[in-house]
């Protein structure tokens, strides 16, 4: 059973992590409509990345192996 959220913030980071999973793993930085220290939060504890694709910035998911 997966852990619960132990917050709001953290609630808010797994609605962004469920979205780039129905996304196919990545979409457009600049169609998420999640605050900046959500998407901070997740790339600080690697689950996400950004990926500048010279026509603009994807927020992908990271690989676990």
């Amino acid at each position: 059973m997966p852990k619960s959220p132990k917050n709001c913030s953290d609630l808010t980071a797994a609605s962004l992590l469920l979205l780039l999973r129905r996304y196919g793993g990545s979409a457009p930085l600049h169609s998420i409509n999640f605050s900046r220290t959500v998407i901070q939060s997740l790339l600080d504890k690697e689950l996400v990345r950004v990926q500048n694709t010279k026509r603009g910035f994807l927020l992908e998911l990271v690989e676990r192996q």
